[in-house]
């Protein structure tokens, strides 16, 4: 491991000339590799109990999410890898399969997000602290995700709250978010 100059040591670390990411930027985003997994396990638990009763929409939707969430932990997974790092896995815990309610199970959705997002910022500030360019510049696109990824779990707490108990108007989303793609 090595640095340029005085005035940058500590900044740019070299593993078999790859400019690996700053040290707790690393960590951070190994740590996220394994959250993505998480969540993607989290919105199969959650289309699993989508399937049980018969809503093959919802089901739908929180597959393709679920998805969407491994393809983030390959994108950590490769950044870390591409810049010489060493990516370490950790352990997934058995999720929950079985919610009180549709709403219940959508709620914890963007619950879920919204600990996503917090640990996207963290990895965003120490990227910003340790002058990890590169790795600023890539978390900047998990950022805006973020955004999105918030937004349509608030927009879809709010189209089931407005459903309420109406089990017609409940099939009607359902097949609403079967066509996502």
């Amino acid at each position: 491991m090595w640095s340029i100059g005085s005035s940058l040591k500590g900044i740019i670390y070299r593993k078999e000339g790859k400019m690996k990411p700053g040290k707790k930027t690393g960590e951070l985003m190994n740590v996220q590799v394994t959250q993505e997994f998480l969540a993607a396990y989290k919105y199969f638990g959650m289309a699993a109990y989508f399937d049980s009763q018969s809503l093959q929409g919802f089901a739908h939707w929180m597959k393709v999410q679920a998805k969407e969430e491994l393809s983030h932990a390959m994108k950590f997974y490769e950044h870390l890898h591409d810049r010489g790092s060493t990516v370490s896995l950790g352990s997934i815990e058995k999720q929950e399969t079985n919610f009180a309610s549709a709403l219940a199970a959508v709620q914890e959705a963007l619950a879920h997000e919204q600990r996503v997002t917090i640990l996207i910022n963290a990895i965003a500030e120490a990227s910003e602290q340790e002058k990890d360019y590169p790795s600023r510049n890539f978390i900047g696109w998990f950022i805006a995700e973020q955004v999105e990824e918030e937004s349509s779990a608030y927009l879809l707490i709010e189209q089931v709250k407005m459903v309420g108990e109406s089990k017609p108007s409940l099939l009607m989303l359902d097949r609403k978010l079967a066509k996502r793609e």
